[in-house]
């Protein structure tokens, strides 16, 4: 019997393809820099942003000095537009997401969020609308490991007081979460919802077809047993 559902964030319950987006071609281009060049690089430490080694000040700061383009006004404006574009995510929450997660409480379903998250990324999530649902949040930024490890999903059930196999996960796929949840026991279930709004290269996973799928917010229910 499933007894909690634990989510990833984005393209999950929020997406970052809403309103104003900002990339890292966007950064590129109002610094200067080589779209490719700039990607190499920014990507190069993506597993330092995410576990919190670099705040995102600080990791534009590495990279614009690696590309020789550094200045302090650039690496504002690239943390500002950021932000922006981080308000048009958590201001445009799917009411479906909201009717889900309000569903799960009134079952008495726990829920849980696991996430790859950076430093303005984990600012937003915990002043969202979101953050009061869930019982247990696990955020890449804060616990200094991100997925795929599998110790972030044995971190979520031993702080649930739950077992693996009562847990269902959602998530669009991306970080292989859901190879990592089946093999820690979960359910895992991909949602694809938001697949259609994402574009190139930013699709974080192509539609997984060995996985069972929620095409909306309420299909999840159907998994719950």
């Amino acid at each position: 019997m499933i007894k909690a559902v634990i989510f990833d964030m984005f393209e999950t319950l929020v997406s970052l393809f809403v309103g104003r987006t900002y990339f890292g071609e966007d950064i590129a281009a109002d610094a200067g820099a080589d779209p490719a060049l700039f990607r190499k690089e920014w990507h190069s430490i993506e597993d330092a942003r995410s576990t919190g080694k670099y705040s995102i000040e600080e990791g534009l700061e590495i990279v614009l000095k690696r590309l020789g383009l550094y200045s302090e006004d650039k690496v504002k404006l690239a943390a500002a537009k950021r932000l922006e574009g981080l308000k048009d995510t958590f201001s445009n929450i799917p009411e479906e997401t909201f009717l889900l997660l309000e569903e799960l409480k009134k079952r008495g379903i726990r829920t849980g969020l696991i996430t790859n998250t950076f430093s303005d990324e984990r600012e937003m999530i915990r002043e969202s609308r979101l953050f009061p649902y869930f019982d247990v949040a696990l955020i890449s930024y804060e616990q200094g490991i991100m997925k795929p490890d599998p110790e972030m999903f044995r971190r979520m059930t031993e702080q649930l007081g739950l077992r693996p196999d009562e847990c269902l996960y959602v998530g669009d796929g991306g970080s292989k979460e859901l190879y990592a949840a089946k093999e820690a026991g979960m359910h895992p279930v991909q949602c694809t919802w938001f697949h259609g709004i994402a574009f190139e290269p930013h699709i974080p996973c192509p539609i997984l077809d060995e996985f069972d799928h929620a095409d909306r917010q309420a299909d999840v229910l159907k998994y719950l047993g």
